[in-house]
């Protein structure tokens, strides 16, 4: 098995060495924009784009030119990595599979400032060279695993990084843990699982949003690119890297948890894009609750609930476990014993009463055991084998019977291995209980 990872670091540059990045940062700029110029009038003109062999010996001849010729400043392997870029966001623009496709747009200065060394750049103890830069520091927090492949270096918040990608081959790995789980992902609990832990959100951008709406307001009375416009700008520009460091980091804890606790986990396949779509309409026909849809939109995405479950994805595939993606529809209205449906049997954000049985259990806790039901479905068990399955961990007190509630992280208790009989007898399936603390 390869496994490819990235590993990042935060340069100690100097007001040398920062000129020497962002002038390479401007050249490859500068060959984006003029061949995104030059495919966009092929395009208009109905001629066939030029792709990235053809962009690279366009470059070569931009060099020769007297008008152009400051290219030769930059490293001709990062100009080509940029027009490969550039023939990458062509290619999945018109490819129907891809659900956001759109044209590539103009780069503009100190936006999306990278380069990418494929080789040639070298590694130090705590430092790296990189081609017409030098030797450069970084903050060495972590060894790096693998053969370096390849670098890129990249802007951020008043700030250059480097992000390493190593590569190493592993045998192929087996689980340590044998245990199932199902997650249902939320608002009000970021992920309720099926053992009645509920992980409180860490809503990042919400904390931050008063301080973030008092910086823009701020801006919007300043000169345009004057000083202090430029010195606000960037202190907005520093609390966004904030958020999204403490998304990132929380998302990270949870999800290395989960995959090293549990072989099989199972989840929605949420459909984010549709579910925190604008409700403002159009002008013939008007959306309705427009300021409440933005609200939900705003703490959906705040969440981070496609990274949750890309991070979980690779992160099982690496231990040798496995994700499940189940349809989402009415997991919120079945119940998890009966299976009856009815939308009157959700009375509340948390509370799931059965109108059926009358079982009553927290809503969020429910849909994940109805998820992780489907799961079972999924990997091969019957309909009725994933249903008692799921409730002989009820019955035999594997599940907890209260959520755990807290800091951002319940921990059951511990459980020992236990088996479940299938329908009409044959070998019984032994698994071990929910171990998230493990």
């Amino acid at each position: 098995m390869i496994i490819r990872q990235g590993y990042r670091y935060r340069l100690k540059t100097t007001p040398e060495i920062e000129h020497a990045l962002r002038v390479q940062a401007g050249h490859c700029r500068f060959v984006w924009n003029e061949a995104l110029k030059l495919n966009l009038g092929r395009l208009e003109q109905g001629v066939a784009l030029l792709w990235h062999a053809d962009l690279c010996g366009m470059a070569k001849l931009w060099k020769k030119t007297e008008q152009r010729e400051f290219l030769g400043e930059a490293h001709s392997q990062v100009l080509q990595q940029k027009l490969k870029d550039l023939a990458n966001a062509f290619s999945d623009a018109f490819d129907p599979t891809q659900p956001l496709k759109r044209l590539p747009k103009f780069k503009r200065k100190g936006q999306g400032d990278s380069l990418r060394y494929p080789q040639r750049f070298k590694l130090g103890r705590g430092r790296i060279y990189l081609p017409k830069v030098g030797w450069v520091g970084y903050f060495d927090s972590r060894p790096i695993e693998g053969k370096p492949k390849n670098a890129t270096v990249l802007y951020e918040a008043g700030h250059w990084y480097v992000s390493v990608q190593a590569e190493r081959e592993v045998a192929d790995p087996d689980h340590p843990s044998s245990s199932v789980q199902a997650i249902d992902l939320g608002i009000a609990a970021f992920a309720a699982t099926a053992d009645g832990e509920l992980v409180a959100p860490t809503n990042a951008f919400k904390h931050h949003q008063q301080k973030r709406t008092r910086l823009q307001r701020k801006l919007a009375r300043q000169v345009k690119f004057s000083s202090n416009w430029k010195k606000t700008k960037a202190k907005i520009a520093r609390l966004h890297h904030k958020i999204a460091c403490i998304r990132t980091d929380f998302l990270h804890k949870l999800s290395t948890r989960l995959s090293n606790s549990h072989a099989l986990i199972v989840v929605e396949d949420l459909c984010i894009a549709n579910m925190s779509a604008s409700a403002k309409g159009t002008v013939e026909e008007p959306g309705n609750n427009v300021r409440q849809k933005a609200g939900l939109n705003r703490a959906i995405l705040d969440q981070g609930w496609g990274e949750c479950r890309r991070q979980l994805d690779y992160k099982l595939a690496w231990k040798g476990g496995r994700l499940v993606r189940v349809a989402p529809a009415y997991t919120s209205q079945q119940c998890s014993r009966c299976g009856h449906t009815d939308p009157d049997s959700r009375q509340g954000q948390a509370v799931f009463k059965c109108t059926a049985c009358h079982r009553s259990l927290n809503a969020d806790v429910n849909a994940a055991r109805n998820i992780l039901v489907r799961g079972l479905v999924a990997v091969g068990m019957t309909q009725e084998q994933a249903r008692r399955f799921n409730e002989s961990q009820t019955a035999q007190g594997r599940w907890a019977k209260k959520p755990v509630e807290g800091n951002g992280v319940g921990h059951p208790e511990k459980q020992e291995p236990w088996e479940v009989a299938p329908p009409g007898g044959g070998v019984a399936h032994t698994t071990t209980g929910s171990r998230l603390n493990a």
